[in-house]
Formats: structure tokens, sequence, C-alpha cells
């Protein structure tokens, strides 16, 4: 699927349409389902309940969606988030390895998810008619690239949890201190476009990691 990676410019192009929109949703919803699914799950093995006491570790796509959220990436057509799943690290066993198990679930289930994407696409490329392998194509490149953008330490994305098991207190305060801004800087990273130039060429590394791997096998 190398020749797909260019999708990943569309996805947050400022020529993004509501047909691609459109074309893509089936990829979002599937890849924000899973990925918050995959939170509530790890933390639930971890020992904390609250995601399943909420409802939430779940594979209805429903239970996921946060309204203002899909309002903003239909709008927008290129910004928007689901519904953080509730965690309480307190009923962790281990806290830090708690915190950072559930932390990376998010974007490692997208990996995942891209690789049995990528499977599933090569055993049945010809049965697929057109609109079925562009759909299928778009949704390996959105999982890859929400799995790569939640490593970004920037909060509240996953990144940043993940940055802060391994930070000093101190360094923690300064993090959590201009977490005010987050927000707006990933508003600027995707507006400008920088956001794909920087995550593109990893992208296409795990494109061509994912694709070589199932070359040996299928």
């Amino acid at each position: 699927m190398t020749n797909l990676i260019s999708k990943f410019l569309y996805y947050f192009n400022l020529n993004f349409h509501i047909s691609s929109f459109l074309y893509s949703l089936p990829g979002l919803i599937l890849a924000f389902t899973i990925h918050e699914y995959s939170h509530g799950l790890a933390a639930y093995i971890m020992g904390d309940k609250t995601a399943k006491q909420y409802g939430r570790l779940t594979l209805n796509p429903i239970a996921h969606i946060d309204p203002l959220g899909f309002l903003c990436l239909v709008v927008t057509q290129r910004f928007g988030w689901a519904k953080p799943v509730p965690v309480n690290d307190l009923n962790f066993r281990d806290k830090k390895k708690g915190m950072l198990i559930v932390a990376l679930a998010g974007p490692m289930s997208n990996f995942i998810t891209a690789l049995l994407l990528a499977v599933f696409y090569r055993l049945f490329f010809g049965s697929f008619g057109e609109v079925l392998r562009g759909i299928f194509g778009v949704a390996y490149i959105i999982n890859l690239s929400i799995g790569v953008f939640n490593l970004i330490p920037i909060t509240p994305l996953d990144g940043s949890r993940i940055l802060d098991v391994f930070l000093s207190n101190k360094q923690k305060f300064y993090m959590r201190r201009y977490a005010i801004y987050s927000n707006l800087i990933i508003i600027i990273l995707i507006f400008s476009g920088i956001i794909s130039r920087i995550l593109g060429p990893i992208i296409s590394t795990l494109d061509t990691i994912i694709n070589f791997v199932v070359g040996l096998f299928f």
C-alpha cells in the first residue's frame, strides 16, 4: 500500500472536501473506536474498572463519539476527537506501569488494526470493487496516521502521558503549566500543514515495514 501514503496528505490538506470525508468516515469511526476501547481494556486489565462502569468497554462506536468532536470533524473536515475513556490510576496495581500501558494501548491498537487491514487488503484485493478498495486503503492510512499522531508528546495526546511516566515531579509541573496552550499548538500544527511534514516520513516508514511483513506471509 505504499502508493496510498499520498492519502495521508489529503487527510490534513486544505483541499479536503466533504466527499473525501464521507469516503474516509468508516476508517475514522473504526480508528477512534478501536483506539478508545483499547485504552479502556488496558486500564481494566491493569485493575481499573472505571471504563467498564461508564459503559466504555465496548466496540459500539456510539459510546465513544464526542458530539462536539464529531461536529468539529464534520465542519473542519480535518480536526476532531473522540470521547476520552475515563481512567482512575489510583486503581492500578502499579501506577506508572499502568499509565504507560494504557497510554500505549491506543496508538498500538491503531497500528495493529492497520496491519490487519493490510493483510485483509492483500488477501481479498481481487474481490474488492474500486470503492471498497479505496475505503480499505484510506482506513489503513487513517489508522497509521492516528496512531502516530497520538504519540506526539503534547497534552492531551497519548504521547504526553507516555512521556509523563519518565519525568520528574519538577518536569511534570512545567509540562502541566504550559498544557493550556497545547490545543492551540495542535491546531496550528494541523492547519499549517506542518504536521504532515513531520509525521509523513514516520508513517511512510511504518507503511514500508508493514508491507514487508505482510509480503513475507501473503
